[in-house]
Parts: C-alpha cells; sequence; structure tokens
C-alpha cells in the first residue's frame, strides 16, 4: 500500500512517500514545500534511486503546494509511482488531539470539527494540518485519510502528573493541563531503543530525550507514557531555541507588569525571543552557540551549561518518579548529532549505575547505537528517529 504522510507547517509541507505492507516498509521519495504564499515558493524532491528535483515558483497556498507535490510524485523523469491512483492513503501529523484523541484516527467531519475546536490552544501547527486535510480532499478526492497526534502518546499520563494545582473549575472549563507533544517520536525511539538494549517494552523503565531546537523528555513505564516535560503547550521544560521552558509564573507577571506588555506580547517573549536565543542574543541553533561556546563567549558558555543541565535534572526527575531506569534514549537533531551534549549530560551518573562509553559515542551522528559500557546499569542508547514511519504504519493499519 502507498502512503503519502504529510507534515504541514503554517507555510511548509514536509512529506515522504512510504509503500507499506505486513512486514515491511519502503521508502520511495520525500521532500519540502517551502515559503508557501510568500512571492516565490520552493519545492524540493528527493526519489529514491534518482536524481533530486528542485523548482522554484510562486506557492500561494497548500493546495497548490500538494498539487505540486503529485505532479512531482508522477512524472516520468523523477517520479516513483505512475499514477496518483496508486495512493492508497494519506497520514497526516497533527501536533494536538486535545483530551479527544487517545490514539490515530481515520478522519471524518465529527474528527475535522474536534481538530478544529482546538485551534485557540495550538494556533501555530492545527490550522496548518487541517489546511493540508482539506488541500487532500481536493486534490486527491475519496482516498483515506489518517491523523496522527503528538499529544496521543501522552495520553496515559496519569492525573498526578498531567493536573496542575490551579482552580479545579479552569481544568473543567478549558481543559487546562498537561498535554505533552512530540509523542510520535517517543513513541518510537522508546520501542527501537528497546529493542536494540535487548529489553521487554512492556516491562521497563525509559528515559526518551527528543532534544532539538524544541525538545521535551517523557518517562516511558512499560510502553507506555508516565509523565512528559512539555505541558499544556510545547513552552514548558526544557531551554530550548527560543523557548523559555520551566520558569516561575510570577517572573512572567512581574515582567510583563514592568514592561507593560500584553498577554500576546508576554506568549511572544516566552516563545519566540527566550531560550538560546534569548539568552545569547546570537542564534537558536545549538551549532552556533558551540562555536561561540568554543570561542570562549560567556554567555554562550552559560546558555549551553542551562541547556545540558534542564535536561540532567529531566533524566533524574523521572528516574526518581519511575523507580530507576533501565534505559536512556537520545533522539532529535541535537539528540543525535551533538557529541558533546550527550557525554556531558550522562557524565557523573555512575551513582544511579550508568557507565558511559565516551569512545562509544564520538562521532555519533543520526545512527541507532548503544552508548553505555557493557556492564552499564543503565543502558544509554541514540536512536535516529522516524516519525513519519510511525505515521505511515498507523495509517496503513487503520485504513487496511
Amino acid at each position: 500500500m502507498v502512503i503519502l504522510v504529510l507534515n504541514c507547517g503554517s507555510s511548509s509541507i514536509k512529506y515522504q512517500v512510504i509503500d507499506m505492507n505486513d512486514d515491511s516498509s519502503k521508502l520511495l521519495a520525500k521532500g519540502l514545500v517551502e515559503r508557501i504564499g510568500l512571492p516565490e515558493g520552493d519545492l524540493t524532491h528527493k526519489p529514491v534511486g534518482k536524481d533530486k528535483f528542485e523548482l522554484h515558483q510562486p506557492i500561494p497556498d497548500h493546495t497548490t503546494g500538494i498539487s505540486l507535490v503529485m505532479k512531482a510524485l508522477i512524472d516520468p523523469a523523477h517520479g516513483v509511482i505512475t499514477s496518483l491512483d496508486e495512493v492508497k492513503a494519506v497520514g497526516h501529523r497533527v501536533a494536538h488531539g486535545g483530551e479527544f484523541f487517545p490514539q490515530s484516527c481515520l478522519v471524518d467531519e465529527d474528527a475535522k470539527q474536534k481538530i478544529s475546536s482546538l485551534f485557540e490552544i495550538a494556533p501555530l501547527h492545527n490550522p496548518a494540518s487541517m489546511q493540508g486535510i482539506l488541500a487532500i480532499e481536493q486534490v486527491l478526492p475519496g482516498v483515506p485519510q489518517v491523523t496522527v497526534f503528538d499529544t496521543s502518546f501522552h495520553q496515559t499520563i496519569p492525573a498526578t502528573n498531567y493536573m496542575f494545582a490551579i482552580p479545579y473549575k479552569y481544568y473543567k472549563k478549558y481543559r487546562v493541563r498537561k498535554y505533552g507533544f512530540h509523542g510520535t517520536s517517543h513513541k518510537y525511539v522508546a520501542k527501537v531503543g528497546a529493542e536494540l538494549a535487548g529489553l521487554d517494552i512492556n516491562h521497563s523503565k525509559i528515559i526518551t530525550c527528543h532534544i532539538g531546537n524544541g525538545g521535551s523528555i517523557t518517562a516511558v513505564l512499560n510502553g507506555k507514557s508516565y509523565d512528559t516535560s512539555m505541558g499544556f503547550s510545547p513552552l514548558d521544560g526544557l531551554v530550548m531555541g527560543t523557548r523559555a521552558g520551566q520558569i516561575d509564573a510570577s517572573a512572567v507577571t512581574f515582567i510583563g507588569e514592568k514592561e507593560n506588555m500584553t498577554y500576546a506580547e508576554m506568549n511572544s517573549m516566552l516563545n519566540k525571543k527566550s531560550g538560546l536565543q534569548g539568552m545569547t542574543e546570537l542564534s537558536s541553533d545549538m551549532r552556533d552557540i558551540d562555536k561561540a561556546y568554543r570561542e570562549g563567549n560567556e554567555r554562550a558558555i552559560l546558555a549551553r551549561d542551562m541547556y545540558y543541565t534542564r535536561i540532567k535534572k529531566f533524566i533524574g526527575e523521572y528516574a526518581a518518579e519511575m523507580g530507576g531506569v533501565d534505559l536512556i534514549v537520545f533522539t532529535g537533531g541535537v539528540g543525535e548529532n551533538s557529541v558533546e551534549m550527550r557525554q556531558w549530560v550522562c557524565s557523573n551518573m555512575e551513582f544511579m549505575g550508568l557507565k558511559f562509553d565516551a569512545a562509544a559515542n564520538d562521532g555519533v551522528h543520526g545512527e541507532d547505537k548503544i552508548l553505555s559500557a557493557p556492564d552499564s546499569k543503565v543502558k544509554v542508547a541514540v536512536i535516529a528517529t522516524n516519525e513519519e514511519l510511525v505515521i505511515a504504519t498507523d495509517t496503513y493499519n487503520l485504513v487496511k
């Protein structure tokens, strides 16, 4: 079954085409549509076994972008299928499913209404996903669609971990609670990491660290999410590229009052102007921070040390919550590629039975590998995440 996987952003579309069957999968192509709605848009199409194809033209909306993807897929020179009839299903990544969706689901009018009702608490992500769903209805009418939610994996978190200690009426009225994100990635790397480490995931204590420009850490107890660092929104938890992460709410209201900021301005400050960018005033990209760190930039040193320390603190917190840990997994753009971060976070952890293998860690970028010593009680692994494969698998199983 040929499945198209879409990850729609406000001005972009990431996609993969995967041929799925019961016991295997084959990537046919992947690509990216960027700068949707701007004067000049870009399509980069990468078919497996063929040369990359690029297109530069105005792309006014998501429907146009998806139409260009379809043309690329069936093009005689760089296409990977002969007809759009071969696409049997489309899987969408949707950031926020609220409490509606504990698992992936087929798209129908009820699902679309519920996704739309969450626009208010996921204004950057859910509207873009809905545009992708509506575009497919026009471009591939009648083809079944499946939505896979970042929040679904975290619906197993107990109330003691997802509730906030604020007046209960705000949960009843507005469903203000922890939802968690990156669930598709956490689910995938926990499973693959357990297999690599020789663990039975259904009887295990795993901490997954999805570290990138946005980042979150999840306690996975017996294969299910038990706690996670992101909260009501992706703002909470770790220090991130432009997000503040954990912060005393009174500090926020204090700054807002002193600076005469609106709620929207405070939200923008915390989400878009804080984190590594806000602390260093250099960049939100860890590669730039690493360079400044090595050059002795004091604020880069402080920001990176805070970034690393927050990761380590959550690992300790979740090990305590679960009564120990069998495996720690690193993934995401920074998690998969930063040798320094993995070593720093895992240093001085012998007290909890972790013996890190610095030689095994050296030079590891984007591959699946055990990074702990053979006699380490706590295993450490780096796993290259593959959210698209999870989306394709869920789509295949629901449609089949």
